[in-house]
């Protein structure tokens, strides 16, 4: 029986006799990275027997949701692991600096943005709620994780219910406030439907990248056609919602999206709303045209930014020296092997390649 969902699990547990509180409990142990057998008091004090019983085996199932295939520490104290699912399919989890852990829930990816590695192959399959949560236990068990970020391979908007499960189980028995979930999209009108509907309400970060719509159509070809305007009027209202201000990423490459009409654009849409700007500087690929700008002249918009209002933080992004691109290092495992369709992987063209953007919280 497949356990790649929450609500699988909590079937299997509901047969063996398990009560909500037996539910919450093993949730709660399995995503903290604990033994089934902790506490003080001895299992068969309180537990069903046919459920105590199968303990051993649930817990073998779940640490079998994922396997290591490599990791790629960095300088900057992250660390990059290539997990290989169930079926053998592989995505990326990233242990961040400052406990946080970011976490993919989609094999590919079915937007198509031009500077994302992962887009590359198209959508292959989603993540399974129980596969979400799996990577934070997995970080769990190599660094302590206070923060988790929805931003490694795949769009989470187009894997909802998986994503708000696995945030509903994290932001509960999980123990990470919900204000350090964060769930990052390039922007879509069920996810503003959604997310405030939910139990747990996690933090937003919004993919901007630029404040002109023509732009924004040509670098996210398959995103929902919402305009910068929009984007930033929809999240506008879930901030107030909330409480939280909206993180929007922009991923800053030379000659693209670092002109002062870029800049006066940041300042209209952004001055006197609940956010923060989160600055990126591209990661820089050998094998592709494009360019990082310096840090001066990152400096510089960073610093223009903060004098018209706009609070903006100057992001590094981590693991540069491990090519830490999202999705780069599954795309390198799969140069050296066939695509896991059974098909090599196409190089379809690219003009940018999508930077870090999960260092940005």
């Amino acid at each position: 029986m497949s356990l790649s969902h929450i609500h699988e699990i909590r079937d299997r547990l509901r047969r063996l006799g398990a009560r909500p509180a037996h539910e919450q409990r093993i949730l709660r142990l399995w995503s903290q990275a604990k033994p089934q057998d902790s506490g003080s008091r001895p299992l068969e004090s309180f537990m069903p027997t046919a459920l105590r019983e199968d303990l051993p085996q649930l817990s073998e199932s779940l640490k079998q949701l994922l396997s290591l295939q490599s990791a790629h520490p960095a300088e900057d104290g992250s660390v990059r692991w290539l997990l290989a699912l169930q079926d053998g399919l592989t995505v990326e989890t990233v242990g961040l600096p400052r406990d946080g852990v970011c976490v993919s829930s989609q094999v590919g990816c079915a937007v198509g943005c031009v500077f994302c590695m992962t887009g590359r192959e198209g959508l292959i399959r989603q993540v399974g709620s129980a596969e979400i949560v799996a990577q934070v236990a997995f970080a769990r068990m190599h660094r302590p994780v206070k923060k988790v970020v929805f931003m490694g391979m795949g769009e989470p908007a187009h894997n909802l219910e998986n994503v708000m499960e696995a945030i509903d189980v994290l932001g509960t028995v999980g123990n990470i406030a919900h204000k350090s979930l964060v769930f990052s999209t390039v922007g879509d009108p069920r996810v503003f439907e959604r997310l405030p509907l939910g139990l747990v309400k996690p933090a937003l970060a919004v993919s901007l990248h630029t404040t002109r719509a023509d732009l924004r159509t040509e670098l996210l070809p398959k995103a929902p056609r919402m305009t910068p305007d929009e984007l930033v009027e929809a999240a506008e209202i879930y901030a107030r919602q909330t409480g939280y201000p909206i993180q929007y990423q922009w991923t800053l490459i030379e000659g693209v999206n670092d002109s002062p009409e870029e800049i006066e654009g940041i300042t209209r849409l952004l001055k006197g709303k609940y956010a923060l700007m989160n600055m990126i500087p591209y990661n820089t690929i050998d094998d592709l045209p494009f360019k990082r700008p310096s840090w001066e002249r990152a400096a510089e918009i960073a610093r223009t930014l903060h004098q018209r209002g706009i609070l903006t933080k100057l992001r590094n992004s981590a693991g540069q020296e491990v090519e830490g691109g999202c999705g780069q290092l599954r795309a390198r495992a799969l140069k050296s092997q066939p695509h896991e369709s059974g098909h090599p992987i196409q190089e379809a063209p690219l003009h940018f390649v999508k930077a870090n953007l999960a260092t940005s919280v």
